[in-house]
């Protein structure tokens, strides 16, 4: 008979031996962690240990684990109509589009697919067309940032800044540009962090210039650049950046894949800082990762240029998943239990709490910086503080390995830019309960209180 060790040390051997994990090194003998299961922020291993995931997984179970209501919703939804692609519709998907309308405050069209990166290449390709359609064939170029991840497919790594990410894929697709991002923990001494900001935001009316206007088709850009190194900007920043835009015809992108839906403790990240993009991509949150589902928003306006009696110009281009009935099934709930237990307002309560009660860190001899907007967290570490020279990979993982040994989950901005892989990151579910948000500040404490 097969000993329970033996049956755990099978399952890994099994995985070692016929799955290629996502961004890892190649490592034959690292053991992988196999997860069983997963109730409210914890995780549970193969071996019975738990964890608390700090993490949401890739920032995106914003509800949890193990919400039945999900699992129903998807169940039914799939005993009822479990697939029709959207060259047709469904109820599920118009209920959804009607929604997400509401939460936008506003009148866009909604077109789906499947990830973040899909999403993004949806609003590549429709801006593209749009200035085509709309007389202005010569505007193809996007501005992005240094720093931000846009996602992993050809285009969307494109308008991706962080080298690492792209290094041995490339040349990747032509007309993409990337500025510097407001750094404000970096800025120049002596100057204010709104003064700062705004002349970050001009560098992009500058980029703008310097490559002709009427090459440029649109900026894209998170309301706060997440796995980069969770940078964020003053209002100012982003209002002038609508502005840079407006006043050159140039189409304002925002990318929500993990800001939206509660993250930021706002519905969108964007909707601080008062603006109104011309397009608005969404994943992960929208249905907290339990199915896989993204949007591209599109501005009424624009999806109007696209009827037109001319050959060719419809948008072509489909999606076999997106917008499958159980996955807006399971979004349409999902946004249900984010209304119902109040969980927008919950992440900036969290948030604070966890910005407040972690604010003694900054005494540590390698914290630089503690930064965050709603239930989301960044700890910048270096290696002299007078220096701000960023810390090491090595104490890096050194601090990400502690707070795993005691049961917390956290993140690292890694391969991102050579040199500035240096930002702690902590996004857990918006769902955690008081004594979930004591543990994860409790262990931080402990953890830096004992790595020196």
């Amino acid at each position: 008979m097969t000993s329970a060790k033996e049956k755990l040390n099978t399952l890994a051997e099994r995985d070692r031996k016929t799955i290629w994990h996502q961004i890892s090194s190649y490592n034959e003998t690292k053991r992988p962690m196999v997860v069983q299961k997963g109730e409210g922020a914890w995780i549970t291993d193969h071996e019975g240990n738990r964890y608390l995931d700090g993490m949401s997984g890739l920032w995106c179970v914003n509800v949890g684990y193990g919400r039945e209501e999900l699992a129903d919703a998807a169940a039914e939804q799939m005993k009822k109509l479990a697939y029709v692609p959207m060259t047709q519709s469904h109820e599920p998907a118009i209920r959804l589009a009607e929604k997400l309308n509401e939460l936008l405050e506003g009148e866009y069209k909604i077109f789906y697919s499947n990830s973040g990166s899909d999403a993004n290449e949806v609003a590549f390709k429709l801006a593209r067309q749009y200035h085509q359609q709309n007389d202005e064939p010569s505007r193809f170029k996007f501005i992005s940032r240094y720093r931000a991840y846009h996602g992993s497919s050809m285009g969307a790594l494109s308008a991706t800044g962080q080298a690492l990410r792209k290094y041995k894929y490339e040349p990747l697709v032509p007309g993409f540009l990337h500025i510097a991002p407001p750094d404000n923990y970096r800025r120049p001494a002596g100057q204010s962090v709104e003064d700062y900001n705004v002349k970050c935001a001009l560098e992009f009316e500058e980029k703008i210039i310097w490559e002709q206007k009427e090459t440029i088709a649109g900026i894209i850009m998170e309301p706060l650049i997440t796995g980069g190194g969770v940078l964020i900007p003053h209002p100012v920043y982003v209002k002038k950046v609508q502005e840079i835009c407006r006043r050159h015809g140039v189409l304002l992108i925002i990318d929500e894949v993990i800001c939206g839906f509660g993250r930021t403790g706002r519905v969108f990240g964007h909707q601080h800082f008062g603006i109104k993009p011309d397009i608005i991509t969404m994943a992960k949150g929208l249905t907290s990762a339990y199915l896989p589902l993204s949007v591209t928003a599109i501005r009424k306006d624009i999806y109007d240029r696209f009827d037109s009696e001319e050959e060719n110009s419809h948008f072509r281009h489909v999606n076999t998943f997106g917008g499958n009935p159980s996955a807006c099934a399971v979004a349409l709930k999902n946004l249900e239990i984010i209304e119902r237990e109040n969980l927008v307002d919950r992440s900036a309560q969290l948030g604070e709490r966890l910005l407040k009660e972690l604010v003694d860190l900054r005494e540590h001899p390698h914290v630089g910086d503690i930064r965050g907007l709603g239930f989301l967290l960044g700890i910048e570490l270096v290696e002299n503080k007078e220096s701000k020279e960023p810390a090491s990979n090595e104490r890096m993982a050194a601090i990400v390995g502690a707070c795993k040994e005691i049961g917390l989950i956290i993140g690292k901005n890694g391969d991102t830019v050579a040199g500035f892989n240096n930002v702690l990151t902590v996004s857990p579910p918006l769902s955690c309960t008081d004594e979930d948000v004591d543990f994860i500040i409790a262990v931080l404490k402990k953890v830096f209180n004992e790595i020196k």
